[in-house]
């Protein structure tokens, strides 16, 4: 699929100029097709809830398929929290290393379990100005560390972490790396095989352009032997007489860690994966990336300051001078991209091209010229 083609998928993109994904994307075609025929089928009464409940289930077989693991090593859950609470419940006793301003979703799961128990507290690394969170983390991975948990890219700032020195780090220390790639995959590839790590977690809502709902965890083998449902019930349930009786299921295949799945969710993520793989990953990045960096620096040329103190991804954040009356601007021009405070937000995904960014540009230009 051609970058023209993939924009054509999104038919939002005919009016706006799309650059808040990092909230959620707009739909793709095929999978609004697909929500619409299961909406369709169940207004006639032709639906079949049997095919319905057995999406996550495909939908799990394409992600592996696309992300490049096994498919026993990935669980379907709801949400990032959900990834996050089952590698938190479970993971070796020893000090979980989190950024501070981590992702709430992400940091929580992390602070409660270290709350109810002992064997796994918690350790904050704050943010200190004109350093990378990157540096900020390899500073503090040491011996008693077993696990770092990171955003791949964090909406805060647009900073891309160093996955890579993270690992290497991490492995010197004998401690796990969990990454969240949930406002990463989809515009950037999957980590590499140099990075590989213990835990992997993405809601696809946003760039991978699923709905809402759903969710993966991949772990190794290794890793993942420790971990079980944090909400078992009759789709990870064994020895049972048909829906009644059993017990919680024990097997080799991360199955065994899924929450219940809500039908229409995965029926969209099915869809949305099949897109995706069309699409040429490494090619999406670069496009995306490229984008990103344009926008940086035409920002900056008309006085906005980038916020972010290590490498860029495909998300900027930039401070401007006057952020009043800046979200009306940008409404009437019909662009889509986040303003809080001072700080406007820009992402970037593969379905974007030029003159969505000129779009963006003009507005701050417009605006520099009234001041």
């Amino acid at each position: 699929m051609t970058p023209d083609e993939f924009r054509r998928a999104v038919p939002a993109l005919e009016r706006w100029a799309w650059l808040d994904t990092p909230g959620s994307a707009p739909a793709a075609a095929p999978v609004a097709s697909a929500l619409r025929r299961a909406i369709d089928d169940q207004l006639s009464g032709e639906f079949d809830w049997t095919e319905w409940d057995a999406a996550a289930d495909r939908a799990r077989a394409a992600f592996a398929a696309w992300f490049g693991v096994p498919e026993q090593t990935v669980a379907t859950v709801g949400s990032l929290a959900e990834a996050a609470a089952t590698v938190a419940r479970f993971r070796r006793p020893g000090r979980a290393l989190l950024a501070a301003d981590e992702f709430q979703s992400l940091l929580l799961p992390f602070v409660a379990e270290a709350a109810r128990s002992a064997r796994r507290p918690v350790e904050l690394v704050e943010p200190v100005p004109g350093r990378s969170r990157s540096d900020g983390l390899l500073d503090r991975i040491r011996p008693g560390v077993s696990l770092v948990a990171v955003s791949e890219t964090t909406t805060l700032d647009g900073e891309r972490i160093d996955l890579a020195a993270l690992r290497s780090r991490s492995d010197e220390v004998g401690a796990e790396l969990f990454v969240n790639g949930t406002q990463s995959l989809g515009a950037l590839r999957p980590p590499s095989h140099d990075v590989a790590p213990d835990f992997y977690a993405v809601h696809g809502y946003k760039w991978m352009l699923a709905p809402r709902g759903a969710a993966w965890l991949v772990a190794t083998a290794e890793s993942g032997e420790r971990l079980a449902s944090i909400a078992p019930g009759w789709k990870t349930a064994a020895g049972s007489e048909g829906l009644f009786g059993g017990r919680p299921l024990r097997t080799r295949s991360l199955a065994r860690c899924d929450t219940s799945q809500a039908w229409l969710p995965w029926i969209g993520a099915e869809a949305a994966i099949g897109l995706l793989s069309a699409l040429d990953a490494g090619a999406v990045e670069a496009r995306a990336v490229g984008l990103a960096d344009r926008f940086e620096e035409c920002a900056r040329a008309l006085g906005a300051i980038p916020v972010r103190s290590g490498p860029g991804s495909h998300i900027r954040v930039v401070e401007v001078a006057d952020p009043r009356g800046l979200d009306a601007d940008l409404a009437e021009a019909d662009v889509r991209a986040r303003v809080t405070g001072n700080r406007l937000r820009v992402g970037v995904h593969g379905f974007n091209d030029e003159s969505d960014i000129e779009r963006v540009v003009a507005v701050l230009a417009r605006r520099a010229n009234r001041r």
